[in-house]
């Protein structure tokens, strides 16, 4: 059975002690340190982990200020040299670099693949001399339409290599979702797969990949991904404006010299733009954000001291490409650990019987011999619904830490993990819920081993993270719920948004509510825990109207277009209910063309067209019929008032009448509102 190492929380307290002559009483203690000492802290974070760059920097920080923090101005960084720094002594110790299976492997009854650390770079090494074959250079943009395969990570890391910068999205997304993306951002190249197996089902993308190319112009070159159909080619798309090129050539042992030293990662400005992420608002485009090299390794290292990882850990985070977990799996590297990566439906089919298999992850986890983990708290859920029996499952010996995000665990799902998860040293094992954002690719509040776990509660703020609650007026909140504030900015928060050139929607997104101070869009509750020195946190769910889809993001504005594109509805109007405890549910109202009634028929066509359209994860949970959506004066949907109605809000406190074009069809809500809340309601003794 696993046992539990020295936590890397107290290595680097002990490293303080040793080397810096600082010595904290408590977490507590510690973080506030960390908080009110910028650059002591951030300075600590890149001797601590031996962060190299063959130019010093002048500064930790410039000034504490939010946006536009500079950070280690001078300093020469890549992503892809930190992870490889490992290569040598990992590979010597026999660790591998990244552990894989996918559902057609487990079908089988094919264990997972190891793949080494010396095979990982010379494929990235090969990858990153083609691109630069391409004319790829600093700054041009890379999109990758990929699954949760290790073809993916070579991809992002030949990326990093050369200074492109990376930008992905899951092959399960359609083509409006991922042209709503890529279209911002002009990519000069596009490397895609040509289907996955998801389900049991084989989903042929070729279709979804010329339509991509037929709306991404500015793409020169094509690196197909032969990884559904062994005999595709990438020649049937090459056009004479655009080269195609087939993955598994470029990657091939005969193309190129790997220890060329010319495929070496490139030293790079410390805030060079390392990838582009997506995170949706209530209205426009998907916001295409920015991270740079530096930001994102000084706080994925710091991350691993909260996640107690290292060298000798596995790692397993399940997630799809589309997902920031992705992005945190991968950054596992960085500290040389070993990542397990699973592609496919994490609830089966079971291939025998045909029904949801939520043992399947379980049983990746055992054979792939994980240390580590995590999965979306609707995974645990399931599980729990579902009777799964992990250690039935599979001999989850190595396992000594599961971690969770991407909404609220509830406390019955706690409870469900201490009790079906295998013991480490006689104790349950450690729960290790977590909660941030793609917005800045890090976590606020997350674990610290040192700490007790509470039932319902994350154990701490994150080192380096002036997390509190506010009330609406600015006033810090203790032991109350309020907005989710990051007093002092953090290397990891965007660099910019891309094409935001005056900066305006960065600003507008982070910074309208509290100038100079980052609003989240969470509603949390810091808990004092003096008996431990240190203080919990509670995540309430979103304080705003933006979708939150088992930890995916999502605009309403993307979903509105998919909806409103059927010719049979005119309005519609979505609101996400997931809160603390409840089941996630996402109900979609929407007015038909007169005379139409929504049937089941209809019902299906419009699920139909938003899974097509977006994503499986878009489709709601419920469709309504209604006579009109309430809108403001100036013609904008009421979302949030309507969210806060169907969670319980009193109407005359949230809908102002007088404030509306429309507001006879408020009746509607209400009732419909009054109606929910008392089928939830427990039933009188």
């Amino acid at each position: 059975m696993a046992t539990q190492p020295i936590p890397r929380m107290t290595l680097y307290r002990q490293w303080l002690d040793q080397t810096q002559g600082l010595r904290f009483d408590s977490y507590e203690a510690l973080w506030q340190w960390s908080v009110r000492d910028l650059r002591g802290f951030w300075r600590s974070i890149w001797q601590y982990f031996d962060l190299q760059s063959p130019t010093p920097y002048s500064t930790e920080l410039v000034a504490p200020v939010m946006p536009g923090a500079q950070w280690f101005p001078g300093a020469q960084v890549n992503f892809a040299q930190q992870v490889f720094r490992h290569a040598a002594a990992a590979h010597a110790a026999g660790r591998p670099a990244i552990v894989f299976q996918n559902e057609r492997m487990a079908a089988a009854g094919t264990p997972p693949q190891e793949m080494s650390w010396p095979a990982l770079q010379r494929q990235v090494a090969r990858l990153a001399a083609a691109l630069r074959g391409m004319g790829v250079v600093p700054g041009d943009r890379v999109s990758a339409y990929l699954p949760n395969t290790p073809h993916t990570i070579v991809a992002f890391l030949a990326c990093a290599s050369v200074g492109a910068v990376w930008s992905v999205c899951s092959p399960d997304m359609g083509p409006v979702a991922v042209l709503d993306r890529f279209r911002q951002i002009a990519p000069k190249v596009l490397i895609a797969v040509d289907g996955q197996v998801y389900g049991g089902v084989a989903h042929d993308r070729r279709p979804v990949l010329r339509a991509l190319l037929a709306g991404l112009p500015s793409v020169q070159h094509l690196v197909l991904l032969a990884d559904l159909d062994p005999a595709a080619r990438a020649a049937e798309f090459a056009t004479p404006q655009r080269q195609a090129h087939d993955y598994a050539r470029l990657t091939a042992a005969d193309n190129g010299d790997a220890a060329d030293p010319a495929s070496a990662p490139a030293w790079l400005p410390f805030d060079h733009p390392l990838w582009i992420v997506y995170s949706s608002g209530t209205t426009g485009l998907p916001k295409p954000i920015v991270h740079g090299h530096g930001g994102i390794v000084l706080e994925f290292l710091k991350g691993s001291l909260h996640n107690d990882i290292g060298p000798d850990d596995r790692f397993h985070w399940y997630s799809s490409t589309g997902w920031i977990m992705w992005n945190a799996q991968l950054a596992a590297l960085l500290g040389g650990t070993t990542v397990c990566v699973y592609d496919g439906n994490p609830g089966g089919p079971n291939p025998r019987t045909g029904q949801p298999d939520w043992g399947t992850l379980w049983r990746f986890a055992g054979a792939a011999r994980c240390s580590f983990f995590g999965a979306g708290a609707a995974f645990f859920a399931s599980c729990l619904k579902a009777g799964v029996q992990p250690m039935q499952e599979a001999d989850l010996g190595h396992l000594r830490a599961i971690g969770s995000t991407g909404s609220p665990l509830s406390d019955a799902c706690y409870q469900w993990i201490w009790d079906h998860c295998p013991q480490v040293d006689g104790q349950p094992i450690w729960l290790n819920p977590i909660s941030g954002g793609t917005d800045f690719a890090g976590a606020f509040v997350a674990g610290n081993r040192e700490l007790p776990v509470t039932k319902g509660e994350m154990q701490c703020r994150c080192l380096g993270a002036q997390v509190e609650a506010w009330s609406e007026d600015g006033q810090p909140l203790l032991d109350a719920v309020g907005e989710l504030v990051c007093v002092q900015p953090m290397p990891s928060m965007p660099l910019y948004f891309w094409g935001d050139t005056d900066h305006q929607r960065y600003t507008e997104s982070y910074f309208d509510m509290f100038p100079g101070v980052w609003r989240h869009g969470d509603w949390i509750r810091i808990t004092p825990h003096p008996e431990s020195g240190s203080s919990g946190a509670i995540i309430y769910g979103r304080s705003d109207a933006t979708i939150n889809r088992h930890g995916i993001r999502m605009g309403t504005a993307e979903l509105y277009r998919a909806v409103e594109d059927q010719p049979e509805v005119l309005d519609s109007l979505v609101v996400d209910l997931e809160y603390l405890g409840r089941e996630s549910d996402m109900p979609l109202f929407v007015v038909l063309r007169p005379g139409l009634v929504l049937d089941a028929a209809l019902d299906r066509r419009l699920r139909d067209a938003i899974k097509a359209g977006l994503s499986p994860r878009h489709v709601p949970s419920s469709i309504h019929q209604v006579p009109a959506i309430p809108r403001t004066l100036s013609g904008k949907k009421m979302e949030l008032p309507v969210k806060k109605l169907l969670l319980g809000a009193d109407p005359a406190q949230v809908l102002n009448r007088d404030a509306m074009a429309n507001a006879d069809c408020v009746d509607w809500f209400v009732g419909f509102a009054q109606r929910r809340l008392a089928a939830a309601a427990p039933s009188a003794a």
